[in-house]
């Protein structure tokens, strides 16, 4: 069950890369849109959600080029016929287009799913996870990713993500202007270079700071998946998928950008994009 970092990743190089153009632009052109609050506002927010969505529009293309994931086209024998039929099994009960389906190599057990719409997803599953669950298990956490497709949190978390990437970008000029007239002394003048060298330390600590917003809404959409996994699959088998995840010892071997969309992640940090196995357990044995 893995969702975010993807985007995460994926977003705070596309954000941080439109910052620098539109610095680089500011430095052209002279300005300082720290100075003018509404212009800056509406650029904010267009490079701001703009960064997001061409975050979301690639992110199936990177988990694949990421994981080096094998989309199944063809069913080579009958394992892989199994998960095909699977997938399109729950994909109709959910009311979704037919994801892509993958298999990527690694040991670990894992699982992810991404993609632009409801209607354009990959659903992907590691070689470990395969070897390692029962079938039942394995439909839940494929009726889990399901779940994420048919919820839309893809969907959801750029929007969200969009909003802070505006912040952002509004709030490292903002600062950046008050540091730059500060060593100015208050004299007027074009942007100097400690506005442009302060837009870009605030812009990188902000950005961090917006992950965190971005990961602490992907630990909620989680309890939802799960939910729908159990609707799929059964709560029995969502339960024992996730107990079978919580005694796996295996670090993951998931590129970074990736590791948030998987069906485990690390716990305890602020980045976290995943909730305890054991809070997401009892969620699903109280509802």
């Amino acid at each position: 069950m893995m969702r975010i970092l993807l985007l995460l990743a994926t977003n705070f190089a596309v954000v941080l890369l439109l910052g620098i153009v539109l610095t680089v632009l500011e430095s052209v052109f002279g300005i300082r849109l720290g100075q003018n609050t509404g212009g800056l506002l509406v650029l904010a927010a267009v490079f701001g959600m703009g960064g997001a969505f061409i975050s979301l529009a690639i992110s199936k293309w990177m988990a694949k080029r990421a994981t080096g994931a094998h989309v199944i086209t063809e069913p080579r024998n009958e394992h892989e016929a199994w998960l095909v039929a699977t997938v399109r099994r729950q994909a109709e009960a959910a009311g979704i287009g037919m994801p892509e389906v993958a298999i990527y190599d690694a040991p670990e057990m894992n699982a992810f799913a991404t993609g632009m719409n409801r209607n354009n997803a990959l659903v992907a599953v590691s070689t470990g996870l395969l070897r390692s669950m029962e079938r039942r298990e394995v439909e839940a956490v494929l009726g889990h990713e399901i779940s994420h497709v048919a919820n839309g949190d893809m969907i959801t978390l750029t929007l969200i993500q969009g909003v802070v990437n505006t912040f952002v970008i509004f709030l490292a000029r903002v600062i950046g202007s008050i540091v730059d007239s500060a060593l100015r002394g208050g004299r007027e003048g074009g942007a100097g270079i400690g506005y442009f060298v302060t837009v870009m330390v605030a812009q990188i600590v902000l950005g961090v700071f917006a992950s965190i917003i971005v990961a602490w809404f992907s630990r909620r959409r989680e309890f939802r998946a799960d939910a729908g996994g159990a609707r799929l699959e059964g709560r029995d088998a969502m339960v024992a998928a996730l107990a079978r995840l919580g005694g796996n010892p295996a670090p993951t071997t998931l590129p970074k950008e990736v590791q948030a969309f998987g069906i485990s992640g690390k716990i305890g940090a602020l980045l976290a994009t995943h909730p305890p196995i054991e809070a997401r357990i009892a969620a699903l044995r109280s509802g």
